[in-house]
């Protein structure tokens, strides 16, 4: 009976740590890299939000969590610092697009 528990206990664990490897670590590892990166934001970087807005930097305050982009001409947008996604790579989507059209 205590090995049979014992085994189980084991069994629990192995799932338990394989959950944790496979799901949390890599978003754990992602949220970091984006905070880094919105860290490290400065003026004049292109980037583009969760909403697929693309923009150029033109303000950071980091004590408030807001960036300030300039998506047109003369037109600026505030946004939460947490909803910038990337550096705009313009490339990068013209690749993806492709490669979804195909």
């Amino acid at each position: 009976m205590f090995q049979n528990a014992i085994g189980d206990i084991f069994i629990l664990a192995l799932f338990a740590a394989a959950i944790y490897a496979f799901l949390i670590l890599p978003r754990q590892r992602e949220f970091k890299k984006r905070q880094r990166f919105v860290r490290s934001l400065s003026v004049g970087t292109r980037v583009t939000t969760y909403g697929g807005m693309i923009g150029t930097v033109k303000k950071v305050e980091s004590e408030r969590g807001l960036v300030t982009l300039e998506v047109a001409d003369d037109i600026e947008l505030q946004f939460l610092a947490a909803a910038i996604t990337a550096e705009f790579d313009p490339e990068a989507y013209a690749e993806s697009a492709r490669r979804a059209l195909k």
